[in-house]
């Protein structure tokens, strides 16, 4: 625990307050005006205020835009090794000054601090990955002209701009910068919209960010209600990166169609996990209970329906259920839990009320089932039911919270039936000793990413590859390659040489329609692409 915070054991508030000093300090990175009204943020263990923010106003969308857009002229001038550089002193200044950020994320989110250390190991493998790889991903790149050896095409990649990056409350620290990076190292801008809940850990991460050497003005941040910044964002930025809700992604979605702007989505999940009747139940106990539970359920990849083998059914139950009522919840800056608080009073009512619908319908609470007040105001206890049926809320809509649905089949094709069902195609995971049977079976799930043997951690931590939704679980990718070349416009140059698509002199087009005609006879022939 850093001194970000009042120490319990000294403090008998123990209000887990940020210091007043670096809260206006990060507060004066904020665009806003100096008259712009202000919004306090609450802790969610305590419900005791954090900081007062300025709220920024579409105007000041605007401000911030022109800003970044004249900072990233002479930023995207610069070396491609030299702004890789930034990234990987990124790198390492995170690692360093994770006591201080975990400290922010769990005042901010109220996770807990184990969960709170992925956001800090995600950020430093974005900036290590994209500071190694950039110069592969974003080289120009020889393609086949219209005639071998006469047409000399190149591929160039070349910056959007200023990006607009509208990053929700549930990673504050992953979701604002491990995007902002690859829009970085594409030679953009950023414009940057943090929830107002979690706005210091995005406004600390940009202090490091000017550490490592990113010019001042290249990334700025503007804070205020969704349906008001968010719209001044996409109606001005040249390239919009949104994390959030389906609905509102649908949104965000016309705007910028309308604009014929790009933009990429992450959206909701109603993830499912299968444990076939071969797989390891210890193994996968223990991972049930990372894809459940990790961030109190408020993680758009996390498990939300568990799809048993009836083979399985009870031995892998006992084992869940005696794991997950054993998970130890509080509000502690340290890892003496493994389960926060869920972060907003609305948060708590979705997951209360998906339950309580749940139990008075028939379902069983195979633990959990209630909140705690006794340990803060938005505690609410892993929680497991079984017997969900069609027409309950929880079903399938994205409960968002610490409940996961248990249903028996009968096999694989069940098991698949089961996790397509629905609008959703985020995230799945599946469990069983046999690898290929588990290539198999992904192929035939609509998710964007598949774990088998894991949870969500493999499939999200692997950063050559992408990830991102299928269905109505968003557009485009984050990670990989089409993780950073969706923040550029590629470019086709082309050189003709000798020839050219006309008639040559004192050939008559009847002539020169004929000698076409053979030469693309004789390309098709000989393997010309």
């Amino acid at each position: 625990m850093s001194d970000l915070i009042a120490d319990p054991e000294t403090d008998a508030a123990a209000t887990y307050a940020v210091d007043p000093a670096l809260a206006r300090r990060l507060a004066r990175r904020i665009v806003a005006s100096p008259r712009a009204q202000t919004r306090t943020a609450y802790a969610p263990f305590t419900g005791a205020p954090i900081a007062m923010l300025p709220v920024s106003t579409p105007g000041d969308v605007e401000v911030a835009i022109e800003g970044a857009r004249a900072a990233q002229r002479a930023w995207a001038q610069r070396d491609l090794a030299d702004r890789a550089r930034c990234l990987l002193r990124l790198h390492d200044l995170v690692l360093a000054a994770q006591d201080d950020l975990l400290d922010l994320i769990q005042i901010e989110n109220g996770k807990s601090r184990a969960h709170a250390f992925e956001e800090i190991l995600d950020v430093a493998i974005v900036a290590r990955h994209y500071g190694r790889r950039a110069s592969s991903y974003l080289r120009p790149r020889k393609r086949q002209g219209a005639f071998p050896l006469l047409s000399q095409a190149v591929e160039q990649r070349l910056p959007k701009g200023v990006v607009g990056i509208i990053a929700p409350w549930n990673y504050p620290l992953t979701l604002a910068v491990s995007d902002t990076l690859p829009a970085l190292l594409a030679g953009n801008a950023v414009v940057l919209k943090p929830d107002s809940q979690t706005a210091l850990t995005a406004l600390r991460a940009l202090e490091l960010l000017a550490d490592a050497g990113i010019p001042e003005g290249l990334v700025r941040v503007v804070v205020g209600d969704g349906p008001v910044v968010g719209t001044a964002i996409v109606e001005h930025a040249d390239y919009v990166c949104f994390t959030g809700s389906t609905r509102t992604g649908r949104l965000v979605a016309e705007q910028a169609g309308r604009r014929l702007v790009g933009a990429s989505l992450e959206l909701g999940g109603k993830n499912a996990m299968y444990v076939a009747q071969d797989a390891d139940l210890d193994r996968a106990a223990e991972g049930a209970v990372r894809a459940c539970f990790s961030s109190t359920g408020q993680l758009c990849i996390s498990v939300e329906r568990m799809l048993l083998h009836e083979e399985i059914a009870d031995a892998f139950l006992d084992q869940f259920v005696a794991r997950v009522r054993a998970l130890r919840m509080g509000p502690a800056m340290d890892f003496s839990v493994d389960v926060g608080s869920l972060i907003s009073a609305q948060q708590l009512e979705t997951v209360t009320r998906h339950v309580d619908d749940a139990v008075a319908g028939g379902a069983r609470v195979l633990a959990g089932g209630k909140a705690r007040p006794d340990l803060g105001p938005l505690f609410y206890e892993p929680t497991i039911l079984e017997g969900v049926q069609p027409g309950m809320t929880c079903y399938a809509e994205e409960t968002f919270g610490p409940v996961v649905s248990v249903y028996r089949v009968g096999g694989d094709d069940e098991a698949v039936r089961f996790a397509n069902e629905g609008d959703y195609g985020l995230n799945a995971s599946i469990w069983t000793r046999d690898v290929t049977r588990g290539r198999r079976l992904a192929a035939r799930i609509k998710a964007g990413t598949v774990n088998i043997n894991e949870a969500y951690a493999a499939a999200w931590g692997s950063m050559g590859a992408p990830m991102g939704g299928m269905r109505s679980s968003g557009l485009g990718r984050r990670h990989g390659a089409e993780g950073i070349t969706k923040y550029t416009e590629a470019q086709n140059v082309t050189v003709q040489r000798l020839l050219g698509f006309g008639a040559p002199f004192g050939m008559s087009h009847s002539q020169w329609t004929r000698t076409l005609t053979f030469a693309m006879k004789v390309m098709k022939r000989v393997g010309v692409r």
